[in-house]
């Protein structure tokens, strides 16, 4: 890359850099913006929402707040897995179209939060037409390890945030 299109680069990454929760799926180490967590909190009992799509596992009660849980294994189309006394719950909000809604999003592991500077980090590569990347923020590079770095916002369509939003409650954001 020559330096004039790694400046640019640099510059459009300095814009991610920042604190990320790291959590891992299926052997794959994944980052979401600190700020996006509400909180991280063990499994829990999950209460099925009949006519949900496969990846909503169901709703639990917050204290007092009736939140969404889904699973991300099967919303990234990766293989499921038995829970482990490490799988827990990222509490998050996410926001599209002027609605936030907080969702609890099953996770194998949380690992640590990470400070990521924009040297850290690339752009997703092209992975052709038929590949949707548009929710990985971009690449971030921890020692050997590569880190998607999420934006959860986008991990679901509206139409999907729609179907959820039966068993919780929405909030004008």
């Amino acid at each position: 890359m020559s330096q004039e299109t790694a400046a640019p680069a640099a510059n459009q990454m300095a814009a991610f850099a920042g604190k990320y929760l790291t959590f891992c799926l299926a052997d794959e180490i994944y980052g979401l913006p600190i700020l996006k967590v509400q909180e991280i909190i063990r499994l829990m009992k999950i209460t099925r929402v009949p006519k949900a799509p496969d990846f909503v596992l169901g709703v639990v009660n917050l204290r007092g707040k009736v939140i969404p849980i889904i699973n991300m294994r099967l919303k990234f189309g990766l293989k499921t897995a038995e829970d482990t006394e490490l799988t827990c719950i990222i509490v998050v909000e996410v926001v599209q179209k002027g609605i936030a809604i907080t969702l609890g999003v099953v996770v194998d592991e949380v690992s640590e939060v990470r400070n990521l500077a924009a040297e850290q980090l690339s752009k997703t590569p092209p992975m052709g037409a038929s590949v949707d990347t548009e929710f990985i923020l971009g690449l971030g590079r921890l020692e050997n390890n590569v880190v998607m770095l999420l934006d959860i916002d986008k991990a679901f369509s509206y139409q999907e945030l729609s179907s959820i939003k039966s068993g919780s409650q929405l909030q004008e954001a």
